[in-house]
């Protein structure tokens, strides 16, 4: 679907190391700053033990899970948004994903070399903050002394947008030159959409990862505690990743190894299985199923889309032709173990074009191009 999450952080945090282990891909990881200079792409699994309990049920030839799309983007330091550390260019490549997953170095390890000397990360979070909002202050500077002229164009729509802009920018001028995100304004839907094409940094939502040792696997250090209070005064989200322990497993070369590991060391379920899941939540990504001998599919699509706009999906022409489509919960097919006890349970529905689709649904789509 083309959608994705930005890995950012100051330099040495772990950002290659956990993208690395996310991935199997190999970004560029070593101990000084700025290894990392053009983004690293990598497209991850977003492991679902729905589909494991699907395919156990239909038997398929094969399984295809739902996807998810990583970038590991440079450390950026203080000064990033005046171009220090190639700034503009890591702060361009930010811009361009859907949502930033933020790691924060919450360990302490002397071999390690920290940025600026020692580990604080309400520090370390406010220095990437302050330079994500000059980065927008500076686009909205510009938006608003463009706009005398735009209020003055003959084209209405383009004056009348205009003027109702002003307030909105003039609202984001006062809180990112205080190094406010965004995200944690008041905005409407409406005041959204005037400022859309802005594609503001710090109105991506964000989920702050904090990179941990193994003690603080079971309970938070109070590291982590500092990063939840900051993340608590935004509504964001925090998970926990052990980068060095995640790296481990993910060199590991069958699942089996992997599950002896994680029995191993108490875990039941891994940081990356964590993240990668959160991720796609915060992106506002839902999966359906498809489900029949040949294969068994997970589907992203967009919460709050409708059964034709799902179809698409699939192909653009399951939604230009869509006619209906058939329906049951995959917990439904969990209960009565087959798609035709579903049926004689009553729990398999024909739905038309006003359908919201739902995670977890089942589908099969009539269509006719």
């Amino acid at each position: 679907m083309g959608l994705n999450c930005g890995i950012v952080g100051l330099p040495n945090v772990g950002k290659s190391t956990i993208f690395q282990a996310i991935t199997s891909a190999p970004a560029e990881a070593a101990n000084y700053p700025f290894c990392t200079i053009e983004p690293n792409v990598g497209i991850v699994n977003v492991v679902d033990s729905r589909m494991e309990k699907i395919s156990k049920l239909v038997g398929p030839e094969k399984e295809i899970p739902a996807i998810i799309e990583f970038v590991d983007i440079a450390g950026l330091v203080k000064g990033a948004s005046q171009g220090e550390g190639l700034g503009n260019q890591f702060l361009g490549h930010i811009r361009q994903v859907n949502a930033i997953v933020h790691v924060v170095r919450c360990f302490v390890d002397p071999d390690i070399i920290h940025v600026s000397g020692e580990v604080d990360p309400t520090e370390d979070v406010n220095v990437i903050n302050i330079e994500l909002a000059l980065a927008d202050l500076d686009s909205v500077e510009k938006r608003i002394q463009n706009l005398p002229r735009l209020m003055k164009n003959q084209n209405k729509d383009i004056s009348s947008k205009a003027k109702m802009q002003l307030p909105v920018l003039e609202k984001l001028k006062e809180s990112l030159s205080e190094g406010i995100q965004a995200r944690s304004l008041d905005f409407s839907a409406e005041d959204l959409e005037l400022i859309s094409d802005l594609n503001l940094i710090t109105l991506k939502k964000v989920l702050y990862a904090c990179n941990i040792d193994e003690e603080a696997l079971e309970e938070d250090n109070d590291l982590v505690k500092k990063v939840r209070e900051m993340a608590a005064k935004e509504n964001g989200q925090v998970i926990k990743i052990c980068g060095k322990l995640e790296s481990e497993i993910s060199a590991l070369e069958t699942e089996e190894e992997k599950e002896e590991f994680l029995d191993a060391a108490g875990i039941e379920t891994s940081g990356l299985e964590i993240l990668t899941k959160a991720a796609y939540n915060m992106l506002g990504l839902r999966t359906y199923f498809t489900a029949g001998v040949q294969e068994v599919r997970a589907w992203t699509f967009k919460e709050g889309d409708k059964a034709p706009q799902a179809a698409g999906v699939i192909h653009t022409d399951f939604e230009k032709g869509f006619i209906k489509a058939e329906v049951y919960a995959c917990e439904d097919l969990f209960t009565f173990g087959s798609e035709a006890k579903v049926k004689e349970n009553g729990k398999f529905r024909v739905e038309g074009k006003e359908y919201l689709v739902k995670d977890g649904d089942v589908m099969h789509f009539r269509f006719n191009v």
